[in-house]
């Protein structure tokens, strides 16, 4: 019987020596992850965003729910405003962020209130994203476009039209609210040359007037003409312009940076307005879209192939290993493209690169 003791209690010590030996090298993992330049006290500033704090404190900011992870998830979560003062502490052996509101200390929820813009502080600089979302749209493939609402004529035959002209249009064009007028880009194409959809570019907006009141009622062929009154325009409307109901700009608030769930590997395939080498805050197409199960707010880190070289001894063209370069995230994903915003850029990025899931 002692015999069976014995050999009990020295399987359940090796037991827990086992889970704390795991649990230790989880938490220094975390650790690890944690820059070394990382402040114990930071006071959230006007323009802050979560990716820039999370970036004081880690080396992937889209690892950010891991300074949150220890924290109970509540009803009424508390939001980070200018003022706040972020503790850096240790959980149970796990880095975290506490906030000092006053005399009073919470523990943060990775979430978000909505509240007034001037108030919140948003996941990324989302003033770039919206600004390119009022310009540009995807049509995800070609006999999609001879469904739409087309310009066929300027008043008094004009040939091109701006604000305050009128146009006639051919197709189904919303009877109240505005609408976009679009032109066709280059069409978007994967590594292969398979199509992946139809950029359209916004060159202005306008209201419907209504039916032609003087159409005859033996000539049927007017009836699908609208006319449209231009309200503003970037450019000069043309003839066979697209027209659409204008889609929905604004961006979701709430989205936070985050790596995709499922394993996903693409391409950067485009610069919208044709730029070669690509920065920081620069928006990106890439090949892959929500059929791959991309979503806004999902982080992708950008490799770039590596040189092709000669071996010194044998002379025979070896190609070094992709090398990391940057990271994109996803803001406006269609179903076989996506717009994405370059956070970071350890090199010029360009067309060809790699994106694929973050190594964690």
């Amino acid at each position: 019987m002692a015999v069976k003791q014995h050999a009990y209690r020295g399987a359940l010590s090796a037991l827990l020596l086992s889970a704390t030996m795991l649990l230790s090298a989880g938490d220094a993992t975390a650790w690890e992850r944690l820059r070394s330049d990382a402040p114990e006290r930071y006071q959230v500033v006007s323009g802050d965003t979560l990716w820039g704090i999370a970036g004081r404190y880690l080396y992937a900011p889209w690892q950010w729910p891991e300074l949150w992870q220890q924290n109970p998830q509540i009803a009424n979560p508390h939001l980070i405003y200018p003022g706040d003062v972020l503790l850096l502490s240790d959980c149970q052996g796990t880095p975290c962020l506490q906030l000092e509101r006053g005399q009073r200390v919470v523990k943060l929820s990775p979430q978000m209130r909505t509240l007034p813009r001037r108030e919140a502080i948003e996941p990324i600089p989302m003033d770039v994203a919206r600004a390119f979302l009022r310009d540009h749209r995807v049509v995800d493939n070609a006999s999609e476009l001879k469904t739409l609402a087309y310009v066929v004529a300027g008043e008094d035959r004009r040939l091109i039209s701006g604000a305050g002209d009128k146009l006639y249009v051919r197709g189904d064009v919303p009877s109240h609210g505005q609408v976009g007028i679009y032109r066709q880009t280059e069409p978007y194409q994967a590594m292969d040359g398979t199509p992946l959809g139809l950029e359209l570019i916004n060159v202005g907006i306008a209201r419907p007037l209504g039916s032609n009141e003087d159409s005859s009622d033996e000539d049927s062929s007017d009836e699908d003409i609208a006319q449209l009154e231009v309200i503003s325009s970037s450019q000069e409307v043309r003839i066979n312009d697209i027209v659409l109901a204008l889609e929905e700009r604004e961006l979701d608030r709430e989205f936070m940076p985050r790596a995709p769930l499922n394993s996903v590997e693409g391409h950067i395939i485009a610069v919208p307005g044709g730029v070669r080498f690509i920065g920081r805050y620069q928006i990106v197409t890439l090949d892959i879209g929500t059929l791959e199960g991309l979503q806004a707010g999902h982080v992708l880190q950008v490799n770039q192939r590596g040189e092709l070289i000669n071996d010194p001894r044998t002379q025979e063209l070896i190609q070094l290993p992709n090398s990391e370069a940057g990271v994109v995230m996803v803001f406006k994903p269609y179903d076989h493209v996506s717009y994405a915003l370059v956070m970071q850029a350890s090199r010029v990025l360009e067309v060809g690169d790699q994106v694929l899931s973050p190594v964690n």
